[in-house]
């Protein structure tokens, strides 16, 4: 904690001339000197807020508004979705991403502000329109960057001054999908703003179980705004304010004509023994909300940037009659859990001279989660034989508190003209349902020999607390003599993960346009965080492997001009794990003793993934495609003599390809009309994301089936 204060007493001063500095406004009084001023003074203040972060080192991937609009599906598909174009990034079921190797281990944060986890993913609550650009960095990373470390994604967002006007459109297609949503800038005096906000409806809210194009009970209604206001006192001084609320409801799909009697533990529920899957009626709703506050002052060679976040995040799941559930799972569970988070941050730049960058920055967060289950169960003895068929009824709430405080302080040394380094230290420390702290030390390295030719290397002490809000309360002890009891009785708190990260990797311009480049990591981990969907409520929960290592390679290559776009990348990667010593009582007792004296791949790494775009504008005309592909996450062995070997096997190898086609009506006269059409999944392609087994796999899930949409937008 004495790195912690020490820093602390660091900022204040920066702090403080940031809060005290006098606000004045310098605008015209004539309105066209006014926009003039507001855009040249607003684009000064980003150019330096983007000053107070580096990614010196760092591999990083930038995508912008235009970049989202020309791939098929444009903005109108979820984030998650525009992120399979980064290198390494494996798409996995109920919209989760994994980069490099790692299960969700993604910070996402807003113009520099991080957005605390949430128990949904922001992979699926952040319109991709509300994007100005995003830069996604993974790597070795400076020390700036800590908590969750396999990639961050820094949102420019857009704001009135940089993008004035607004657009509505219509959007849907297949499936039953609808998406109305709007978007608009503008301002007035020395504030701008910035709106946008949709309605998205569909019958294909989660991958469907049996790969069929629309699935049975598969309906979703989701609402997303965002708002971003700005109000500019003087040239080196701003107040900027955050808004974003995400309301999402989702049915769980159901198989069609699967009975409990042939499936399920073979219970008998107040006389009935037997249940059609497709009577099942589950459903959850999520929702997040976050608000942040931030100040910027940037001056000569200070820039500092201080803010304050709030985010709440909730989920409820009602399992509908108790009857199907008990007679398919053992268990009817009502599952509610809510999360509200506060955070501090503050972060600064000071050049100390043409050499010397000097960077540090303080975040503390607290949280306060409400946990609350109700769980319908049968009677058993000992021997785990159903003594009853009347319900019992068990409640298990309970709250808890988080605290995490994090500190940092780097130097941006240039040693010569072609040669960086950016090293320094971070501490971290937490205390939730466990604790720990850790100083961590940062080193990275770049180097051009020659005008178009950068080496960058790297090496990164990380600490990743277990994600708090996703951390289960199960009091195990109450479900003993039940059909919900755990076949192991040990439920050891999840612990913080602890790795050393390195990182080698080169990039060669090609001529004006064209980029190729080759990256290698390797993760050596105690601790390592992974997660699973143990139940019926779609939430994961976090276990710890005792170790763990990751380590992959990457190529990319890219070429764009004013009227075509292309881009191709290529990974290897292996993840493997070893000894599970946390949350134990969501396994088996034989997957337990597997790993206890094996190592083995984690769920969810694909071997092989691939990926790859092209666009071309030709007279307002853009058209577009794009290439997923991979080798399938893992699932469960099973050799010739019947026994198993946990995610011992992986799924067949997948490809889907996305087609769109767009034309912007200016030249005919309509000024700002685009009509588009897209087709996912073009040559309907079926393939498993999950097939319900592996550890911590919940239920076999599809990719999506082809699907054909049209939308039309209108720019003013």
């Amino acid at each position: 904690m004495s790195v912690l204060r020490a820093t602390a007493r660091l900022l204040a001063p920066i702090v403080s001339l940031c809060a005290t500095t006098t606000l004045h406004s310098q605008v015209s009084e004539q309105a066209g000197d006014v926009l003039s001023t507001i855009v040249i003074t607003a684009q000064h203040l980003n150019e330096e807020r983007a000053r107070i972060d580096t990614q010196t080192g760092a591999s990083t991937y930038s995508f912008s508004a235009g970049d989202i609009r020309s791939s098929p599906g444009g903005d109108n598909v979820q984030l998650n979705q525009v992120m399979l174009q980064v290198p390494d990034a494996a798409q996995d079921s109920f919209g989760q991403l994994h980069i490099r190797g790692d299960h969700n281990g993604l910070q996402f944060r807003l113009n520099g502000v991080i957005l605390p986890d949430g128990i949904s993913f922001f992979g699926q609550t952040l319109p991709p329109r509300l994007i100005s650009s995003v830069k996604v960095i993974t790597g070795s990373l400076p020390a700036q960057f800590g908590l969750r470390s396999a990639g961050i994604i820094d949102i420019t967002t857009k704001g009135g001054a940089l993008q004035p006007g607004g657009e509505i459109s219509l959007y849907g297609g297949s499936h039953g999908s609808i998406q109305p949503s709007f978007g608009y800038g503008g301002h007035g005096g020395a504030d701008t703003w910035y709106l946008t906000g949709d309605y998205i409806a569909n019958a294909l809210g989660i991958e469907s179980p049996d790969g069929r194009s629309t699935p049975l009970h598969d309906h979703t209604h989701q609402y997303h705004a965002f708002g971003y206001f700005e109000h500019l006192f003087s040239d080196t001084d701003r107040l900027s304010l955050i808004a974003g609320t995400s309301v999402t409801r989702f049915q769980i799909p159901n198989l069609h004509g699967v009975h409990a009697a042939d499936v399920g533990p073979g219970l008998t529920v107040e006389g009935v023994a037997d249940f059609l899957s497709q009577e099942l009626d589950q459903n959850q709703r999520e929702v997040t909300t976050f608000a942040s506050a931030a100040l910027q002052h940037s001056s000569g060679a200070l820039s500092v940037r201080s803010s304050l976040l709030y985010r709440f995040s909730s989920l409820r799941f009602d399992p509908g009659a108790p009857l199907g559930n008990l007679l398919f799972n053992g268990i009817a569970p009502w599952a509610s859990k809510s999360d509200a988070a506060w955070a501090l941050q503050s972060d600064a730049a000071w050049t100390l001279s043409s050499t010397h960058t000097l960077r540090g920055g303080m975040y503390l967060q607290t949280d306060h989660l409400d946990s609350r289950t109700l769980s319908g169960v049968l009677p058993t003895d000992d021997a785990g034989v159903q003594t009853s068929d009347l319900p019992l009824y068990i409640t298990d709430d309970g709250t808890r508190s988080q605290w995490i405080e994090s500190a940092y302080l780097q130097d941006e040394w240039r040693l010569a003209h072609a040669v960086t380094i950016n090293y320094g230290l971070r501490f971290d420390h937490f205390e939730a349902f466990s604790s720990g702290s850790q100083l961590s030390p940062r080193a990275n390295l770049v180097w051009q020999p020659w005008s178009r030719t950068t080496v960058h290397a790297g090496y990164s002490r990380y600490f990743s607390p277990p994600p708090f809000e996703l951390v289960g309360g199960t009091t195990i002890g109450k479900f003993v003599n039940t059909t919900a009891a755990p076949a192991v009785r040990q439920a050891d708190a999840v612990l913080p993960e602890r790795s050393n990260y390195y990182d080698l990797g080169i990039e060669q311009l090609l001529g004006e346009h064209g980029t190729v480049g080759i990256d290698s990591y390797y993760k050596q981990s105690s601790h390592l965080i992974d997660e699973g969907q143990f139940g019926a409520p779609i939430i994961q929960t976090p276990f710890n492997y005792r170790y763990g290592q990751v380590y992959g390679v990457e190529f990319t290559g890219s070429y764009n001009t004013a009227h075509v776009q292309l881009y191709a990348n290529l990974a290897l990667q292996r993840a493997i794990g070893k000894q599970i010593e946390s949350s134990q009582f969501n396994f088996s007792a034989k997957d337990i003793a597997w790993l206890a004296d094996h190592y083995i791949h984690l769920d969810h790494e694909q071997q092989i993934t691939a990926s790859a775009g092209a666009a071309w504008l030709w007279q307002g005309t853009r058209i577009s495609g794009d290439l997923l592909m991979g080798s399938g996450l893992r699932a469960e062995q099973i050799l010739a003599d019947g026994s198993t070997i946990p995610n011992g096997a992986h799924l067949p190898y997948y490809r889907q390809v996305n087609l769109g086609v767009s034309h912007a009506f200016d030249a005919e006269g309509i000024a700002g009309l685009t009509l588009r059409l897209d087709v996912i999944n073009a040559f309907d392609t079926v393939y498993q994301i999950r097939n319900g087994t592996g550890v911590g796999v919940g239920a076999p899930q599809y990719g999506p089936r082809r699907g054909v949409f049209a939308g039309a937008s209108w720019e003013f």
